[in-house]
C-alpha cells in the first residue's frame, strides 16, 4: 500500500502561480509511473503531466507545456507540479497518481481554482 498526500491548492489570479506537492509514504524510486491529472467539472479526467519507465524525459499535456512542470525530491518522497500563467480553463482538482507492480493509488485531490 502507499499513502499519498497532496497539498498546495487554492484560490489563485489568472496569472499567477502555484505549487503542488504530492507525498509518497515511500521511496519513489519503487514506483514506474508517476504523474499528475486533472478533473474539471462536467469533464473526464485528464493527464497532465507524467513521468514513467518506459519513456524518455516527462510526458506534458498539450496545455500544460511551458507552464507546468513536474518535479521530484528522492529524498523526500515528493513529486511536485510548478504551474506558472494559470487561466480559468484550468480550474480543476488536480490529483496525483503512482504506479508500481501491484496497483495504481491516488491522492485524495487538491482543489485549483483560477478566478479574479
Amino acid at each position: 500500500q502507499v499513502q499519498l498526500v497532496e497539498s498546495g491548492g487554492g484560490l489563485v489570479q489568472p496569472g499567477g502561480s502555484l505549487r503542488l506537492s504530492c507525498a509518497a509514504s515511500r521511496s519513489i524510486f519503487s514506483f514506474n509511473h508517476m504523474g499528475w491529472y486533472r478533473q474539471a467539472p462536467g469533464k473526464e479526467r485528464e493527464l497532465v503531466a507524467r513521468i514513467t519507465s518506459t519513456i524518455t524525459g516527462t510526458q506534458y499535456a498539450s496545455f500544460a507545456k511551458g507552464r507546468f512542470t513536474l518535479s521530484r525530491d528522492s529524498a523526500n518522497n515528493t513529486m511536485y507540479l510548478r504551474m506558472n500563467s494559470l487561466k480559468p480553463e484550468d480550474t480543476a482538482v488536480y490529483s496525483c497518481m503512482v504506479r508500481d507492480q501491484v496497483s495504481d493509488y491516488w491522492g485524495q485531490g487538491t482543489q485549483v481554482t483560477v478566478s479574479s
